[in-house]
Formats: structure tokens, C-alpha cells, sequence
């Protein structure tokens, strides 16, 4: 299974952002370097939103536990966060993979 962290900012988070982004960034690779976090990005051109795809044995608690201590989320930078849990079953990462 994977797991879907989705961030919904505030209106003013591209002004904000700088001054937290090496710490958010530095976890997020952390993150990848664990083998927790698959792929993540702000969603847009004029991002209001980002989303997280986290992977591995507990995926959906490893998305809360990223979310936390996010210096995003810690800073007010994210108005909402929510992770769901993604059944994924066509591609070469699908957790349950399923063919015709």
C-alpha cells in the first residue's frame, strides 16, 4: 500500500515559504533516503497545494508522522493536511499490482 499526504497552504505561502524551506526540504530527502517518501511536489502553477506519496511497511503512519513535525506545518504554513491510504495496482511500484 501507499499513502497520500495532501497539504492545502495558506494564500501567502510562496511569499513564506524560504525561510522554512532548506528545513522541509532536508526532511523530505531524509524521508526518500529512509525509503518512506516516493515522490512529493506542490501541486500547480500557483501552488495551493502540495501532495506526498509515501511508501513501505506502514505507510500511512510514516505520512502522519512526516506531517507533524513538517517545519511547513509546524510554521503555519499548511492550513489542512490529510493522508489516506492509496491501494495502488498498475505500475511497476503498485503495491498489489493486478493484471488482466
Amino acid at each position: 500500500m501507499h499513502a497520500i499526504l495532501k497539504y492545502t497552504y495558506v494564500e501567502d505561502y510562496l511569499e513564506r515559504r524560504s525561510k522554512f524551506r532548506s528545513a522541509h526540504l532536508a526532511k523530505a530527502w531524509e524521508a526518500v533516503e529512509n525509503g518512506a517518501l516516493l515522490l512529493g511536489g506542490t501541486v500547480g502553477d500557483e501552488p495551493r497545494s502540495a501532495l506526498l506519496i509515501f511508501t513501505g511497511q506502514a505507510p500511512v503512519e510514516a505520512a502522519r508522522a512526516f506531517a507533524e513535525t513538517d517545519p511547513y506545518v509546524t510554521n503555519g504554513l499548511v492550513v489542512t493536511w490529510t493522508v489516506d491510504p492509496w491501494t495502488t495496482v498498475v505500475g511497476g511500484d503498485a503495491a498489489t499490482p493486478i493484471r488482466p
